[in-house]
């Protein structure tokens, strides 16, 4: 290609990174504020997470729309290609992450009463570890570093069964006491929010060795969510 044509993609290259580091940014402190409403029941700073979900839908059709016009104008190969396609998925995966943790938020209006102590620690340790998931497979992500990467996506196990242990204890509370069921309902969706932001750090850590490696990872998904199956004997 002539100079300035190579020139004319790096930019476009650099200003796809940009506005992902954005949303990637966004939707960090998105999620983090999500918890901390849920956990600490406070509407005000909900409401702001919710309001500010518009902001990473509006980021992902323009990363979707620069990448179309790049690919039409550009018409790149291999490795360029790549590079664009995978961008093009990150931001769908952080455009879900947003919206779980603005239903996470939105749980917060319709929990009265505070938490209760024996289940308030096991939500905020899974808020800090899907935060933690998050934030590493955006640097890894941004860094093209496969080795995070494959770090992130096998940590998903932890997650999963932070999970299954929050699942388990809430049912375990509702079946005390029917009063707590109406609680519980809605932390065991917001348990179940970070659970799916976990599988969607998964996704962009498979689509990060994809992209240094021109392969997927030749091992299975990672996957210990067992509640689907659980039954209220498997408490006993």
């Amino acid at each position: 290609m002539p100079d300035h044509i190579v020139k004319a993609y790096d930019l476009d290259i650099q200003s796809l990174k940009t506005m992902l580091a954005e949303m990637g940014g966004l939707a960090e402190e998105q999620l983090h504020n999500a918890i901390i409403a849920l956990t600490k029941r406070d509407v005000t700073l909900a409401d702001l997470v919710i309001v500010r979900d518009e902001k990473l839908d509006q980021l992902e059709r323009q990363i979707e729309e620069k990448a179309i016009l790049t690919i039409a104008k550009r018409q790149p190969m291999a490795l360029d290609l790549r590079e664009i396609m995978v961008a093009i998925r990150v931001a769908g995966d952080i455009e879900r992450i947003g919206d779980l943790a603005k239903n996470t938020a939105k749980r917060t209006h319709a929990i009265t009463e505070p938490l209760p102590r024996r289940l308030s620690p096991g939500l905020t340790r899974m808020g800090q570890m899907a935060q933690a998931q998050l934030k590493n497979i955006l640097d890894a992500y941004s860094h093209g570093d496969d080795v995070k990467a494959l770090a992130v996506w096998r940590a998903d196990e932890d997650l999963d069964a932070l999970y299954n242990s929050i699942f388990r204890e809430l049912l375990t509370y509702m079946m005390e006491d029917p009063r707590n069921i109406g609680l519980c309902t809605h932390l065991l969706f917001g348990a179940k929010n970070l659970e799916r932001i976990g599988d969607h750090t998964t996704n962009i850590a498979e689509n990060t060795y994809y992209l240094v490696h021109g392969k997927t990872i030749g091992e299975d998904r990672p996957k210990k969510d067992v509640t689907a199956m659980m039954s209220t004997s498997d408490l006993k």
